[in-house]
């Protein structure tokens, strides 16, 4: 089945169908919101200011696709900032709406960590914790990863979800909680990138081809 990557001009797009790539997905990326209409399976990168992402989007009318698609209960994998635009808003550069899919806000990273050193931007291997009380991994995009295996982060702000069920993995960045993986259904998102997470990540992105 292919999967649709979504081009909204704001994203590492060669990396992400580089390790879907060889996790031998059958890709297409498309730019307009008539590409998008009857996906299967979507993944939405991105990089940079939540804002610019979130306004790159609506000026290309793919919002209203996405929402549809999200309605259609298919398989959605946002990465870093395409995972961040899956909540309600961000306070990056002042207040700005996102999709609205899983409700909750992106707020910054503490600037500095309890010692006074400076704390953003988010950058580097942490490894993967299951959120207390949050379901076994088995059957989800994370089925297979050992607590304790490590992703790559690149980043400033993270996900708060205000349902603490939509948690599915955290990391801690000298000690301050990150949300590293979300899910709502069949709705997922990665805080870290995959595709750049050696081969656990091409584990994952393996995983979510195969939630099918």
């Amino acid at each position: 089945m292919k999967v649709t990557i979504v081009d909204y001009g704001t994203s590492n797009l060669k990396s992400v169908c580089r390790g879907l790539a060889v996790c031998g997905a059958d890709m297409t990326v498309a730019t307009r919101p008539e590409e998008i209409e009857n996906a299967e399976i979507i993944v939405l990168p991105g990089v940079g200011a939540y804002g610019d992402c979130a306004r790159r989007l609506r000026e290309r009318n793919l919002e209203p696709v996405l929402q549809k698609f999200f309605q259609r209960e298919r398989p959605f994998l946002g990465i870093c900032v395409g995972m961040q635009l899956l909540l309600d808003s961000s306070t990056e550069y002042g207040p700005c709406e996102g999709l609205g899919k899983i409700p909750g806000q992106v707020r910054e990273i503490p600037r500095q960590d309890s010692y006074g050193k400076r704390h953003v931007p988010h950058i580097g291997w942490e490894i993967l914790t299951r959120p207390p009380g949050a379901a076994d991994w088995k059957g989800t995009l994370l089925d297979g990863i050992d607590e304790e295996d490590s992703v790559y982060f690149v980043h400033s702000y993270t996900a708060w979800p205000d349902d603490e069920s939509d948690r599915l993995a955290d990391a801690y960045h000298d000690g301050s909680r990150i949300a590293a993986v979300l899910n709502r259904g069949a709705v997922y998102g990665c805080q870290f990138h995959p595709e750049k997470s050696g081969p656990v990540g091409l584990k994952i992105l393996s995983n979510f081809l195969n939630l099918v």
